[in-house]
């Protein structure tokens, strides 16, 4: 097969030593930040924690470092939340370093296992699926893993997220209605119930992760990454960084 699908970043480092190019989605919040970033002409480095490393990293890159949600004001409102992103004043910054233990530990998982690494969201799906199938990935010589990132419980296992196996289907069914792509059944199941799902957006604003972001005070957030198909950038991992791909 030369698509497959898995969760996490312990499946995204065991799929990337087989796959030429590896797809990250994490809708709430870290691929939709990403690409409203991107499209704002700002190269996003994810960096995997939130500590006092991190501002050393931006330091280094000469970058600024987005800080958590509720510590965003308007003199700084660069953060995980795609929609403080969108209302930034410009000029935005050149680089921001942006911290997800989740979606940054993806890319940083697959940069290790030597594949490329594309940012999807709920946002691009057919973008990213048409711009990888015309460079020849999901084919024999250039196999494509999606990978989901999921959310982590308190004790630091993975919780299975719906936002992010909706963006995953999302991208596989588009994928396939692109091009023939043998996917394993994980990747045909992704898709198949992205195909069944009758309102996305519905579900977006109604799964555990959603509703987190409505008691915490960011329905936006969900309302941003529930903009499907709305942007035709694909952010492309080069040297750090997510770029909008050429």
């Amino acid at each position: 097969m030369t698509v497959t699908f898995g969760w996490g970043p312990v499946e995204a480092r065991a799929l990337a030593s087989a796959a030429a190019c590896v797809v990250v989605v994490d809708v709430l919040s870290f691929t939709t930040s990403v690409g409203v970033a991107v499209e704002g002409g700002t190269a996003v480095h994810p960096y995997r924690w939130r500590d006092a490393s991190a501002a050393t990293y931006a330091k280094e890159r000469d970058a600024v470092l987005a800080v958590g949600r509720s510590e965003a004001t308007g003199a700084h409102p660069w953060s995980l939340s795609p929609a403080a992103l969108r209302a930034a004043p410009a000029p935005w910054p050149d680089r921001l370093v942006l911290p997800s233990p989740n979606g940054s530990t993806i890319a940083a998982e697959a940069t290790a296992g030597g594949a490329a690494v594309v940012a999807v969201s709920l946002r691009n799906p057919t973008a990213a699926a048409r711009w990888l199938t015309e460079r020849g990935f999901g084919t024999a010589a250039r196999p494509l893993a999606v990978v989901a990132s999921g959310e982590r419980r308190p004790d630091g296992s993975l919780r299975p997220a719906l936002e992010d196996l909706l963006g995953a289907g999302a991208f596989l069914a588009a994928l396939r209605d692109l091009a023939p792509h043998p996917c394993t059944p994980e990747a045909t199941a992704a898709a198949t119930l992205w195909d069944a799902t009758d309102d996305p957006v519905a579900a977006l604003h109604g799964c555990e992760s959603g509703r987190e972001l409505y008691e915490y005070g960011y329905p936006q957030d969900v309302e941003v990454a529930a903009e499907i198909d709305a942007s035709t950038a694909v952010p492309v991992l080069v040297d750090g960084a997510f770029q909008e791909a050429p």
